[in-house]
Protein backbone atom coordinates (compact mmCIF):
# COMPACT_ATOMS: atom_id res chain seq x y z
CA UNK A 1 0.00 0.00 0.00
CA UNK A 2 2.84 2.33 0.84
CA UNK A 3 4.49 1.48 -2.51
CA UNK A 4 1.25 2.45 -4.32
CA UNK A 5 1.11 5.74 -2.43
CA UNK A 6 4.65 6.49 -3.49
CA UNK A 7 3.80 5.81 -7.14
CA UNK A 8 0.78 8.13 -6.95
CA UNK A 9 2.83 10.85 -5.38
CA UNK A 10 5.39 10.57 -8.16
CA UNK A 11 2.70 10.68 -10.82
CA UNK A 12 1.13 13.72 -9.20
CA UNK A 13 4.47 15.48 -9.19
CA UNK A 14 4.98 14.69 -12.88
CA UNK A 15 1.50 16.00 -13.68
CA UNK A 16 1.87 19.18 -11.59
CA UNK A 17 2.78 22.47 -13.31
CA UNK A 18 6.48 23.20 -13.64
CA UNK A 19 8.61 26.12 -14.78
CA UNK A 20 9.31 26.08 -18.51
CA UNK A 21 12.78 26.90 -19.82
CA UNK A 22 11.75 29.31 -22.55
CA UNK A 23 13.87 32.43 -21.89
CA UNK A 24 16.72 32.55 -24.43
CA UNK A 25 19.75 34.85 -24.37
CA UNK A 26 17.95 37.41 -26.56
CA UNK A 27 14.89 37.28 -24.30
CA UNK A 28 17.11 37.72 -21.25
CA UNK A 29 18.89 40.75 -22.73
CA UNK A 30 15.49 42.31 -23.51
CA UNK A 31 14.41 41.70 -19.89
CA UNK A 32 17.61 43.34 -18.59
CA UNK A 33 17.58 46.37 -20.90
CA UNK A 34 13.80 46.72 -20.77
CA UNK A 35 13.80 46.60 -16.98
CA UNK A 36 16.60 49.14 -16.67
CA UNK A 37 15.29 51.74 -19.11
CA UNK A 38 12.13 53.34 -17.80
CA UNK A 39 11.43 57.05 -17.52
CA UNK A 40 14.49 58.04 -15.46
CA UNK A 41 16.89 58.75 -18.33
CA UNK A 42 14.42 61.28 -19.73
CA UNK A 43 14.19 63.37 -16.54
CA UNK A 44 16.85 62.77 -13.86
CA UNK A 45 19.65 64.61 -15.68
CA UNK A 46 18.01 67.88 -14.64
CA UNK A 47 18.35 67.11 -10.94
CA UNK A 48 21.85 65.69 -11.45
CA UNK A 49 22.97 68.89 -13.18
CA UNK A 50 21.60 71.03 -10.36
CA UNK A 51 23.66 69.00 -7.89
CA UNK A 52 27.00 68.78 -9.69
CA UNK A 53 26.90 72.11 -11.59
CA UNK A 54 29.01 71.29 -14.67
CA UNK A 55 28.63 69.27 -17.91
CA UNK A 56 31.75 67.23 -17.12
CA UNK A 57 30.49 66.32 -13.67
CA UNK A 58 27.08 65.32 -15.05
CA UNK A 59 28.67 62.90 -17.52
CA UNK A 60 31.01 61.66 -14.77
CA UNK A 61 27.97 60.72 -12.65
CA UNK A 62 26.58 58.61 -15.50
CA UNK A 63 30.00 57.09 -16.22
CA UNK A 64 30.50 56.06 -12.58
CA UNK A 65 26.97 54.64 -12.49
CA UNK A 66 27.68 52.60 -15.62
CA UNK A 67 30.95 51.34 -14.15
CA UNK A 68 29.25 50.26 -10.92
CA UNK A 69 26.43 48.56 -12.81
CA UNK A 70 28.69 46.60 -15.14
CA UNK A 71 31.06 45.58 -12.32
CA UNK A 72 28.00 44.51 -10.31
CA UNK A 73 26.80 42.38 -13.21
CA UNK A 74 30.25 40.83 -13.71
CA UNK A 75 30.37 39.99 -10.01
CA UNK A 76 26.79 38.68 -9.73
CA UNK A 77 27.58 36.30 -12.57
CA UNK A 78 29.52 34.04 -10.21
CA UNK A 79 26.55 33.71 -7.88
CA UNK A 80 24.06 33.19 -10.70
CA UNK A 81 26.21 30.41 -12.18
CA UNK A 82 26.41 28.73 -8.76
CA UNK A 83 22.70 29.08 -7.97
CA UNK A 84 20.75 29.41 -11.25
CA UNK A 85 17.44 29.11 -9.44
CA UNK A 86 14.20 31.05 -9.31
CA UNK A 87 14.59 33.83 -6.75
CA UNK A 88 17.96 35.22 -7.88
CA UNK A 89 19.34 37.62 -5.30
CA UNK A 90 17.09 36.15 -2.59
CA UNK A 91 18.78 32.77 -3.13
CA UNK A 92 22.29 34.27 -3.21
CA UNK A 93 21.73 36.03 0.13
CA UNK A 94 20.28 32.87 1.68
CA UNK A 95 23.28 30.80 0.61
CA UNK A 96 25.86 33.39 1.69
CA UNK A 97 24.18 34.41 4.96
CA UNK A 98 20.93 32.88 6.20
CA UNK A 99 17.19 32.82 5.63
CA UNK A 100 16.52 35.92 7.69
CA UNK A 101 18.82 38.16 5.63
CA UNK A 102 17.29 36.75 2.46
CA UNK A 103 13.77 37.31 3.82
CA UNK A 104 14.54 40.94 4.66
CA UNK A 105 15.54 41.44 1.03
CA UNK A 106 12.38 39.72 -0.22
CA UNK A 107 10.23 41.68 2.26
CA UNK A 108 11.68 45.01 1.11
CA UNK A 109 11.40 43.96 -2.54
CA UNK A 110 7.70 43.18 -2.17
CA UNK A 111 6.77 46.05 0.10
CA UNK A 112 8.59 48.83 -1.74
CA UNK A 113 11.27 48.08 -4.32
CA UNK A 114 9.56 46.00 -7.01
CA UNK A 115 5.99 47.08 -6.40
CA UNK A 116 7.09 50.70 -5.97
CA UNK A 117 8.86 50.58 -9.33
CA UNK A 118 5.79 49.01 -10.96
CA UNK A 119 3.51 51.71 -9.53
CA UNK A 120 5.83 54.65 -10.25
CA UNK A 121 6.61 53.61 -13.82
CA UNK A 122 2.96 52.78 -14.56
CA UNK A 123 1.99 56.29 -13.43
CA UNK A 124 4.80 57.73 -15.59
CA UNK A 125 3.37 55.78 -18.55
CA UNK A 126 -0.08 57.23 -17.86
CA UNK A 127 1.26 60.78 -17.47
CA UNK A 128 3.05 60.71 -20.81
CA UNK A 129 0.00 59.16 -22.44
CA UNK A 130 -1.66 62.42 -21.42
CA UNK A 131 0.65 64.35 -23.78
CA UNK A 132 -1.15 62.65 -26.68
CA UNK A 133 -4.53 62.07 -25.04
CA UNK A 134 -5.13 65.01 -22.68
CA UNK A 135 -8.04 63.23 -20.97
CA UNK A 136 -5.39 61.34 -18.99
CA UNK A 137 -4.45 64.07 -16.58
CA UNK A 138 -3.92 64.28 -12.82
CA UNK A 139 -6.24 67.25 -12.83
CA UNK A 140 -9.01 65.06 -14.26
CA UNK A 141 -10.45 63.72 -10.97
CA UNK A 142 -12.99 60.99 -11.65
CA UNK A 143 -14.17 60.70 -8.05
CA UNK A 144 -13.00 61.24 -4.49
CA UNK A 145 -13.14 59.05 -1.38
CA UNK A 146 -12.28 61.18 1.63
CA UNK A 147 -8.82 62.73 1.06
CA UNK A 148 -8.06 60.35 -1.85
CA UNK A 149 -8.69 61.61 -5.37
CA UNK A 150 -8.97 59.00 -8.12
CA UNK A 151 -7.73 60.49 -11.38
CA UNK A 152 -7.75 59.31 -14.98
CA UNK A 153 -3.96 58.86 -14.69
CA UNK A 154 -4.42 56.39 -11.82
CA UNK A 155 -7.15 54.63 -13.79
CA UNK A 156 -4.83 54.05 -16.74
CA UNK A 157 -1.88 53.08 -14.51
CA UNK A 158 -3.90 50.52 -12.56
CA UNK A 159 -5.62 49.17 -15.66
CA UNK A 160 -2.26 48.66 -17.38
CA UNK A 161 -0.80 46.86 -14.34
CA UNK A 162 -3.80 44.51 -14.28
CA UNK A 163 -3.52 43.92 -18.05
CA UNK A 164 0.20 43.09 -17.90
CA UNK A 165 -0.31 40.84 -14.87
CA UNK A 166 -3.03 38.98 -16.78
CA UNK A 167 -0.70 38.55 -19.77
CA UNK A 168 2.18 37.33 -17.57
CA UNK A 169 -0.15 34.93 -15.74
CA UNK A 170 -0.72 33.29 -19.13
CA UNK A 171 2.82 31.94 -19.14
CA UNK A 172 6.41 33.09 -19.45
CA UNK A 173 6.12 32.96 -23.25
CA UNK A 174 3.43 35.67 -23.15
CA UNK A 175 5.40 37.85 -20.75
CA UNK A 176 8.65 37.59 -22.70
CA UNK A 177 6.83 38.34 -25.98
CA UNK A 178 5.65 41.69 -24.59
CA UNK A 179 9.16 42.35 -23.31
CA UNK A 180 10.78 41.50 -26.65
CA UNK A 181 8.40 43.70 -28.65
CA UNK A 182 8.61 46.73 -26.39
CA UNK A 183 12.25 46.19 -25.44
CA UNK A 184 13.53 46.01 -29.01
CA UNK A 185 11.28 48.90 -30.11
CA UNK A 186 12.62 50.95 -27.21
CA UNK A 187 16.26 50.31 -28.09
CA UNK A 188 15.73 51.09 -31.78
CA UNK A 189 13.88 54.30 -30.89
CA UNK A 190 16.58 55.38 -28.41
CA UNK A 191 19.34 54.82 -30.96
CA UNK A 192 17.18 56.73 -33.44
CA UNK A 193 16.90 59.62 -30.95
CA UNK A 194 20.68 59.66 -30.50
CA UNK A 195 21.37 59.63 -34.26
CA UNK A 196 18.67 62.22 -34.96
CA UNK A 197 20.02 64.46 -32.21
CA UNK A 198 23.60 64.19 -33.48
CA UNK A 199 22.59 64.84 -37.08
CA UNK A 200 19.99 67.56 -36.68
CA UNK A 201 20.00 68.83 -33.10
CA UNK A 202 23.49 70.21 -32.52
CA UNK A 203 23.16 73.77 -31.28
CA UNK A 204 26.09 76.19 -31.42
CA UNK A 205 24.83 78.12 -28.39
CA UNK A 206 24.67 74.93 -26.30
CA UNK A 207 28.11 73.79 -27.45
CA UNK A 208 29.67 77.12 -26.55
CA UNK A 209 27.96 77.18 -23.14
CA UNK A 210 28.71 73.56 -22.21
CA UNK A 211 32.07 72.73 -23.75
CA UNK A 212 33.97 76.01 -23.42
CA UNK A 213 34.10 75.40 -19.67
CA UNK A 214 33.38 71.66 -19.47
CA UNK A 215 34.61 71.17 -15.88
CA UNK A 216 33.79 74.63 -14.59
CA UNK A 217 37.45 75.60 -14.22
CA UNK A 218 36.83 79.14 -15.49
CA UNK A 219 34.05 79.63 -12.96
CA UNK A 220 36.30 78.24 -10.24
CA UNK A 221 39.12 80.60 -11.23
CA UNK A 222 36.97 83.70 -11.38
CA UNK A 223 34.63 82.78 -8.54
CA UNK A 224 31.70 83.68 -10.74
CA UNK A 225 29.01 81.81 -12.64
CA UNK A 226 28.04 78.26 -11.72
CA UNK A 227 30.77 77.45 -9.27
CA UNK A 228 31.52 73.68 -9.25
CA UNK A 229 31.95 71.85 -5.93
CA UNK A 230 35.53 70.98 -4.96
CA UNK A 231 37.22 68.68 -2.45
CA UNK A 232 34.91 66.80 -0.12
CA UNK A 233 31.96 68.85 -1.39
CA UNK A 234 32.66 67.45 -4.87
CA UNK A 235 32.69 63.84 -3.61
CA UNK A 236 29.50 64.47 -1.65
CA UNK A 237 27.76 66.06 -4.65
CA UNK A 238 28.69 63.14 -6.91
CA UNK A 239 27.40 60.63 -4.36
CA UNK A 240 24.10 62.47 -3.88
CA UNK A 241 23.64 62.99 -7.63
CA UNK A 242 24.08 59.26 -8.26
CA UNK A 243 20.79 58.52 -6.51
CA UNK A 244 18.91 59.38 -9.70
CA UNK A 245 21.31 57.69 -12.11
CA UNK A 246 21.49 54.51 -10.02
CA UNK A 247 17.70 54.24 -9.95
CA UNK A 248 17.65 54.78 -13.71
CA UNK A 249 20.18 51.95 -14.10
CA UNK A 250 18.64 49.56 -11.58
CA UNK A 251 16.90 46.21 -12.23
CA UNK A 252 19.88 44.79 -14.16
CA UNK A 253 19.81 41.85 -11.74
CA UNK A 254 16.12 40.98 -12.24
CA UNK A 255 16.87 38.35 -14.86
CA UNK A 256 18.33 36.18 -12.08
CA UNK A 257 14.88 35.99 -10.47
CA UNK A 258 13.72 33.69 -13.30
CA UNK A 259 16.60 31.19 -13.08
CA UNK A 260 14.54 28.02 -13.60
CA UNK A 261 12.91 29.46 -16.75
CA UNK A 262 16.15 30.35 -18.55
CA UNK A 263 17.77 28.22 -21.23
CA UNK A 264 21.33 27.39 -20.10
CA UNK A 265 21.05 29.71 -17.07
CA UNK A 266 24.66 29.31 -15.90
CA UNK A 267 25.79 31.05 -19.08
CA UNK A 268 22.75 33.10 -20.09
CA UNK A 269 22.21 35.02 -16.84
CA UNK A 270 25.70 36.49 -16.58
CA UNK A 271 25.92 37.22 -20.33
CA UNK A 272 22.55 38.97 -20.40
CA UNK A 273 23.37 41.06 -17.32
CA UNK A 274 26.73 42.19 -18.68
CA UNK A 275 25.60 42.75 -22.28
CA UNK A 276 22.37 44.45 -21.19
CA UNK A 277 24.14 46.70 -18.67
CA UNK A 278 26.79 47.67 -21.24
CA UNK A 279 24.14 48.52 -23.84
CA UNK A 280 22.17 50.66 -21.40
CA UNK A 281 25.30 52.41 -20.10
CA UNK A 282 26.32 53.28 -23.66
CA UNK A 283 22.84 54.58 -24.48
CA UNK A 284 22.68 56.68 -21.32
CA UNK A 285 26.06 58.32 -21.97
CA UNK A 286 25.19 59.08 -25.59
CA UNK A 287 21.76 60.49 -24.69
CA UNK A 288 23.30 62.79 -22.10
CA UNK A 289 25.86 63.88 -24.70
CA UNK A 290 22.95 64.74 -27.02
CA UNK A 291 21.34 66.73 -24.20
CA UNK A 292 24.54 68.76 -23.86
CA UNK A 293 24.83 69.33 -27.60
CA UNK A 294 21.26 70.61 -27.86
CA UNK A 295 20.61 72.48 -24.59
CA UNK A 296 22.86 74.58 -22.33
CA UNK A 297 23.33 72.93 -18.96
CA UNK A 298 22.86 76.14 -17.00
CA UNK A 299 19.70 78.14 -17.28
CA UNK A 300 17.44 80.59 -15.57
CA UNK A 301 14.57 79.19 -13.47
CA UNK A 302 12.54 82.20 -14.62
CA UNK A 303 13.27 81.46 -18.30
CA UNK A 304 10.44 81.58 -20.81
CA UNK A 305 11.60 78.95 -23.33
CA UNK A 306 13.50 75.67 -23.34
CA UNK A 307 16.84 77.27 -24.23
CA UNK A 308 16.69 79.85 -21.44
CA UNK A 309 15.60 77.22 -18.91
CA UNK A 310 18.43 74.89 -19.93
CA UNK A 311 18.88 71.36 -18.64
CA UNK A 312 18.91 72.43 -15.00
CA UNK A 313 15.48 74.01 -15.04
CA UNK A 314 13.73 72.07 -17.79
CA UNK A 315 9.96 72.18 -17.25
CA UNK A 316 9.01 69.39 -14.80
CA UNK A 317 12.61 68.12 -15.30
CA UNK A 318 11.57 66.73 -18.72
CA UNK A 319 14.93 67.21 -20.40
CA UNK A 320 14.23 64.84 -23.30
CA UNK A 321 11.00 66.67 -24.12
CA UNK A 322 12.84 70.00 -24.11
CA UNK A 323 15.51 68.59 -26.44
CA UNK A 324 12.81 67.27 -28.77
CA UNK A 325 11.15 70.69 -28.85
CA UNK A 326 14.42 72.32 -29.93
CA UNK A 327 15.04 69.71 -32.62
CA UNK A 328 11.59 69.30 -34.14
CA UNK A 329 8.94 71.28 -32.31
CA UNK A 330 5.60 69.79 -31.30
CA UNK A 331 5.83 66.71 -33.56
CA UNK A 332 9.16 65.72 -32.00
CA UNK A 333 7.69 66.28 -28.52
CA UNK A 334 4.86 63.87 -29.35
CA UNK A 335 7.42 61.37 -30.67
CA UNK A 336 9.34 61.58 -27.38
CA UNK A 337 6.09 61.03 -25.46
CA UNK A 338 5.46 57.89 -27.54
CA UNK A 339 9.03 56.71 -26.89
CA UNK A 340 8.62 57.20 -23.14
CA UNK A 341 5.29 55.33 -23.25
CA UNK A 342 6.98 52.39 -24.98
CA UNK A 343 9.94 52.61 -22.62
CA UNK A 344 7.89 52.65 -19.43
CA UNK A 345 5.45 49.96 -20.59
CA UNK A 346 8.30 47.56 -21.26
CA UNK A 347 9.98 48.53 -17.98
CA UNK A 348 7.16 47.62 -15.63
CA UNK A 349 6.24 44.54 -17.66
CA UNK A 350 9.75 43.26 -16.88
CA UNK A 351 9.33 44.17 -13.21
CA UNK A 352 6.00 42.33 -13.07
CA UNK A 353 7.46 39.24 -14.75
CA UNK A 354 10.54 39.04 -12.53
CA UNK A 355 9.28 40.08 -9.09
CA UNK A 356 6.72 37.32 -8.64
CA UNK A 357 9.47 34.68 -8.92
CA UNK A 358 11.10 36.00 -5.73
CA UNK A 359 7.87 35.77 -3.73
CA UNK A 360 7.50 32.22 -5.07
CA UNK A 361 10.99 31.33 -3.78
CA UNK A 362 10.24 32.88 -0.37
CA UNK A 363 7.01 30.88 -0.11
CA UNK A 364 8.83 27.64 -1.03
CA UNK A 365 11.06 28.28 1.99
CA UNK A 366 7.96 28.52 4.19
CA UNK A 367 8.40 32.26 4.82
CA UNK A 368 5.40 33.51 2.84
CA UNK A 369 1.86 32.33 2.18
CA UNK A 370 2.06 28.77 0.86
CA UNK A 371 -0.20 29.65 -2.06
CA UNK A 372 2.44 32.05 -3.35
CA UNK A 373 4.69 29.03 -3.85
CA UNK A 374 2.39 27.35 -6.35
CA UNK A 375 2.53 27.48 -10.12
CA UNK A 376 -0.65 27.86 -12.16
CA UNK A 377 -1.52 25.66 -15.14
CA UNK A 378 0.70 27.85 -17.35
CA UNK A 379 3.80 27.15 -15.26
CA UNK A 380 4.11 30.58 -13.63
CA UNK A 381 3.48 31.73 -10.02
CA UNK A 382 -0.01 33.07 -10.69
CA UNK A 383 -0.97 33.82 -7.09
CA UNK A 384 2.28 35.71 -6.51
CA UNK A 385 1.69 37.71 -9.69
CA UNK A 386 -1.80 38.77 -8.59
CA UNK A 387 -0.73 39.63 -5.02
CA UNK A 388 2.06 41.79 -6.47
CA UNK A 389 -0.52 43.38 -8.77
CA UNK A 390 -2.86 44.18 -5.87
CA UNK A 391 -0.15 45.85 -3.78
CA UNK A 392 1.22 47.83 -6.73
CA UNK A 393 -2.30 49.10 -7.48
CA UNK A 394 -2.70 50.17 -3.84
CA UNK A 395 0.58 52.12 -4.12
CA UNK A 396 -0.79 53.79 -7.27
CA UNK A 397 -3.83 54.90 -5.27
CA UNK A 398 -1.78 56.06 -2.30
CA UNK A 399 0.41 58.35 -4.37
CA UNK A 400 3.37 57.59 -2.07
CA UNK A 401 5.33 55.35 -4.46
CA UNK A 402 7.74 58.16 -5.39
CA UNK A 403 8.58 58.83 -1.75
CA UNK A 404 8.96 55.11 -1.06
CA UNK A 405 11.45 54.75 -3.90
CA UNK A 406 13.46 57.67 -2.51
CA UNK A 407 13.40 56.11 0.94
CA UNK A 408 14.60 52.72 -0.20
CA UNK A 409 17.64 53.66 -2.34
CA UNK A 410 19.91 53.17 0.67
CA UNK A 411 18.44 49.71 1.32
CA UNK A 412 18.81 48.75 -2.36
CA UNK A 413 22.50 49.65 -2.31
CA UNK A 414 22.98 47.91 1.02
CA UNK A 415 21.60 44.62 -0.35
CA UNK A 416 23.81 44.94 -3.44
CA UNK A 417 26.86 45.40 -1.22
CA UNK A 418 25.89 42.41 0.93
CA UNK A 419 25.29 40.23 -2.12
CA UNK A 420 28.66 40.99 -3.70
CA UNK A 421 30.33 40.56 -0.31
CA UNK A 422 28.68 37.14 -0.40
CA UNK A 423 31.09 36.16 -3.20
CA UNK A 424 34.01 36.49 -0.75
CA UNK A 425 32.05 34.67 1.98
CA UNK A 426 31.13 31.74 -0.26
CA UNK A 427 34.69 31.40 -1.58
CA UNK A 428 35.72 30.62 2.02
CA UNK A 429 32.54 28.98 3.22
CA UNK A 430 31.99 26.67 0.21
CA UNK A 431 35.23 26.60 -1.79
CA UNK A 432 34.44 23.25 -3.45
CA UNK A 433 31.11 24.35 -4.90
CA UNK A 434 31.24 24.37 -8.74
CA UNK A 435 31.69 27.84 -10.21
CA UNK A 436 31.03 27.66 -13.96
CA UNK A 437 31.81 31.38 -14.10
CA UNK A 438 34.10 33.20 -11.68
CA UNK A 439 33.73 36.91 -10.98
CA UNK A 440 35.81 38.87 -13.50
CA UNK A 441 38.66 40.76 -11.87
CA UNK A 442 38.20 39.03 -8.49
CA UNK A 443 39.02 40.20 -5.87
CA UNK A 444 39.81 43.73 -7.15
CA UNK A 445 36.64 44.62 -9.07
CA UNK A 446 34.15 43.19 -6.54
CA UNK A 447 36.08 44.97 -3.77
CA UNK A 448 35.96 48.23 -5.75
CA UNK A 449 32.20 47.87 -6.10
CA UNK A 450 31.83 47.32 -2.35
CA UNK A 451 33.99 50.35 -1.53
CA UNK A 452 32.34 52.73 -4.01
CA UNK A 453 28.80 51.62 -3.13
CA UNK A 454 29.61 51.85 0.59
CA UNK A 455 30.95 55.38 0.09
CA UNK A 456 27.66 56.39 -1.59
CA UNK A 457 25.71 54.85 1.30
CA UNK A 458 27.81 56.73 3.88
CA UNK A 459 27.29 60.01 1.99
CA UNK A 460 23.53 59.42 1.90
CA UNK A 461 23.51 58.44 5.57
CA UNK A 462 25.24 61.70 6.56
CA UNK A 463 23.80 64.20 4.10
CA UNK A 464 20.45 62.68 3.09
CA UNK A 465 19.04 61.11 6.26
CA UNK A 466 15.54 61.45 4.85
CA UNK A 467 16.61 59.00 2.15
CA UNK A 468 18.25 56.52 4.49
CA UNK A 469 16.47 56.11 7.80
CA UNK A 470 13.00 55.43 6.36
CA UNK A 471 14.56 52.74 4.15
CA UNK A 472 16.32 51.16 7.12
CA UNK A 473 13.05 51.24 9.09
CA UNK A 474 11.24 49.45 6.25
CA UNK A 475 13.93 46.75 6.23
CA UNK A 476 13.92 46.57 10.04
CA UNK A 477 10.17 46.02 10.17
CA UNK A 478 10.81 42.76 8.37
CA UNK A 479 12.68 41.33 11.38
CA UNK A 480 9.61 40.90 13.65
CA UNK A 481 7.62 39.69 10.65
CA UNK A 482 10.26 37.02 10.04
CA UNK A 483 10.38 35.83 13.64
CA UNK A 484 6.71 36.09 14.57
CA UNK A 485 4.96 35.28 11.33
CA UNK A 486 7.45 33.53 9.05
CA UNK A 487 6.83 30.08 10.46
CA UNK A 488 3.08 30.65 10.60
CA UNK A 489 2.39 31.54 6.99
CA UNK A 490 1.62 27.97 6.07
CA UNK A 491 -0.72 27.48 9.02
CA UNK A 492 -2.58 30.68 8.10
CA UNK A 493 -3.52 29.04 4.81
CA UNK A 494 -4.85 25.87 6.44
Amino acid sequence: MQHTDRIKTSEEKEASPAFKREITLFDAIMIVTGGMIGSGIFIVSADISRTVATPGNMLLVWLLTGFLTIVGALSYGELSSMFPKVGGQYVYLKEAYNKMVAFLYGWTLFLVIQTGVIAAVAVAFARFTGVIFPWFSESNILFSVGPINFTSVQLLAISSIILLTYINAGGVKSGKLIQNIFGSTKLIALFGLIIFGLLFGINDTAIEANFSDFWGSNAAATGSGNFPPTGWAFITAIGIAMVGSLFSSDSWNNIGFAGDEIVNPKRTIVLSMVIGSAIVTGIYLLINLVYLLVLPLNGDPAGTDVMSLGIKYASNDRVATAVAEVIGGYKATVAIALLIMVSTFGCYNGAILAGARVYYAIAKDGLFFERMGRLNKNGVPGAALWLQCAWACILCLSGTYGDLLDYVIFAVMLFYIMTILGIFILRKKRPDLPRPYKAFGYPVLPAMYIMLASAICIILLIYKPNFTWPGLIIVGLGIPVYYFFGSKFRSLEE
